[in-house]
């Protein structure tokens, strides 16, 4: 009777099924990838995998289009469906297919062997390794097994495919997608560990370094659970304070209270660290070198993506939408830690001998440039619209999620005579002159990265520059500038030691798989082209600036 009445008392959420569909469509294709996985057989799994996923995505895809205007909540408001919502979804949804691509890349054991034929004895060696087997290249072909162990060459010789990195990509994308949507801690939390959970797992499956990778996988997911750590108390400390979890109540308590606000601030603090750290920015960027080095390239580019653009629109929603009314105590440490983040990835980068550990730098001075938006954020917070700071960042997220995912498509092309990737700076030399397309796509991210003209990397800097300035913050673009002065150093120097260096003795090879190749031209054809004509792309995200509450 007691339970009776405990369930009559507790009214059911009605389900938008509409309005989270890109949501549901994304997980549903990734419960049908583990049924895939526990009952075809071994040689279906690939080819499902493949179409399912794609599918999956373009078929989001199109549900996130088509809810275009929306401007609700779902799930008795845990999620919020607005213009931010859905431009998030869609750029991530872009860069999960060409990551996806990246992932089922088979086409380079072939290649190896191919160079065999002409090659020295060690490329012998490399390819019979695989012998021209289409094996899954980035990832070990049994992930249980001890690294170096006879289970392990026997799973590589038979040519098995470690395809359940599909289903685990497929929740991890689906945590994305829900991690800027939620509208709540609580739904914000669940995405949170949805999407990390995965990653977790996937940096731990490198088919070389094996050692290295499962390094990389224990650092991630120990600093990763302490950050989560952090969120949760900090989410405690806010619902001790307001009483709830829902952004617009945590709003509407400090507009109620704005002169006892201590617990909210703490809470706040506790909360930026889970976000912080997903970003990678200063303190919080200790995990991402060694987690970018250590773990398969084409989940490195996914990673520096599409987390990157999830957790960054997920401390968008929480600094405009549940806690405007303590501006004035968070704008000022937004600013501290875009400084630090801009500064500390800028000049470690340019220390760096290893081209994935140079990116990962790279990639922390950009989360410093990302926050200078987030910084320059002024507004009163009426009707919880942000227009000019969010779209910034929006521009910005695009366009460098399609330009960091091409960056590590290229690494995964640069091959030693060991077969395994060359990311030795050093072996870079002379790149230029024995493969001109490939050294010149890759230095056109790299120009995109250091912000020069006519490449989408300068119209996003220039973007978020403007929003700081405009939000009352020139100290930020000052060191925003220096820091892309010091960051062009590196870039091009990369580029000179391509072009204008001899090559080494034991120079690697480029190969060149369709998949990878056909990743790269769109990646670099769209970086020229939000470089050159970015408007349309500029005007979409000042349209879809605006959230609800």
């Amino acid at each position: 009777m007691t339970s009776q009445l405990l369930a009559a008392a507790i009214p059911a959420p009605s389900i938008q099924y509409r309005d989270l569909s890109p949501m549901l469509i994304v997980f549903g294709v990734a419960v049908a990838g583990v049924l895939v996985e526990a009952f075809l057989p071994r040689s279906w799994r690939y080819p499902l995998h493949l179409v399912l996923g794609l599918a999956g995505l373009a078929v989001a895809f199109g549900a996130v289009v088509g809810l275009a205007g929306t401007r609700t909540t779902a799930m008795a408001d845990a999620v919020a469906i607005d213009g931010v919502t859905l431009f998030l979804q869609g750029t991530i949804l872009v860069a999960a297919a060409l990551s996806l691509l990246l992932i089922a890349e088979r086409g380079i054991a072939p290649a190896l062997a191919r160079v065999r034929r002409d090659g020295p004895g060690a490329w012998s060696r490399a390819a019979a390794t695989a012998g021209g087997a289409l094996v899954l290249d980035g990832f070990t072909p049994q992930a249980a097994a001890m690294p170096g162990s006879s289970d392990e060459v026997a799973a590589e010789r038979a040519g098995f495919t470690t395809t359940e990195v599909f289903p685990l990509a497929m929740f991890a994308v689906g945590g994305l997608l829900l991690f800027p949507a939620a509208d709540d801690l609580l739904t914000m939390f669940v995405a949170l560990e949805v999407l990390s959970l995965p990653l977790y797992l996937m940096c731990g499956l490198a088919r070389r370094q094996r050692l290295q990778s499962q390094e990389s996988a224990l650092k991630y997911f120990l600093l990763g659970a302490f950050s989560s750590a952090f969120f949760l108390y900090g989410m405690a400390l806010l619902y001790g304070y307001a009483g709830t979890v829902q952004f617009a109540g945590i709003a509407d308590a400090v507009a109620r209270d704005p002169n006892s606000k201590t617990l909210a601030v703490l809470g706040v603090a506790m909360l930026a660290v889970g976000l912080l750290f997903k970003i990678g920015a200063v303190p919080f960027q200790a995990w991402v070198p060694d987690v970018y080095q250590g773990a398969p390239t084409p989940i490195t580019g996914f990673m520096a993506a599409g987390t990157k653009i999830a957790a960054v629109g997920a401390l968008l929603r929480v600094l405009q939408i549940a806690v405007p009314g303590l501006r004035d105590d968070w704008r000022p440490i937004v600013a501290a830690v875009a400084i630090a983040t801009m500064a500390v990835g800028a000049i470690l980068a340019v220390t760096q001998t290893d081209v994935k550990r140079m990116l990962a730098y790279s990639s922390v001075a950009h989360a410093g440039f990302l926050l200078t938006a987030l910084a320059g954020i002024d507004n009163d917070g009426a009707g919880g619209v942000f227009s000019r700071p969010a779209s910034a960042a929006l521009f910005y997220l695009a366009a460098y999620g399609l330009s960091t995912v091409g960056a590590f498509a290229v690494v995964t092309l640069v091959r030693d005579r060991g077969g395994e990737e060359a990311t030795a700076l050093s072996a870079w030399a002379g790149l230029g002159r024995r493969s001109p397309w490939l050294a010149t796509t890759f230095a056109l991210f790299l120009l995109s990265f250091a912000g020069i003209p006519l490449t989408s990397g300068f119209i996003s800097k220039f973007a978020v520059f403007s929003a700081a300035s405009a939000g009352g913050a020139p100290a930020l673009v000052i060191v925003g500038v220096i820091c892309s002065a010091i960051a062009a150093f590196f870039y091009i120097r990369v580029i000179v030691l391509m072009f204008f260096t001899d090559a080494p003795a034991d120079a690697p090879v480029v190969v060149t798989p369709a998949i990878s190749t056909t990743v790269i031209a769109v990646t670099a054809a769209a970086t020229l082209l939000l470089g050159i004509v970015p408007q349309p792309l500029l005007d979409l995200a000042d349209k879809a600036a605006v959230f609800v509450r």
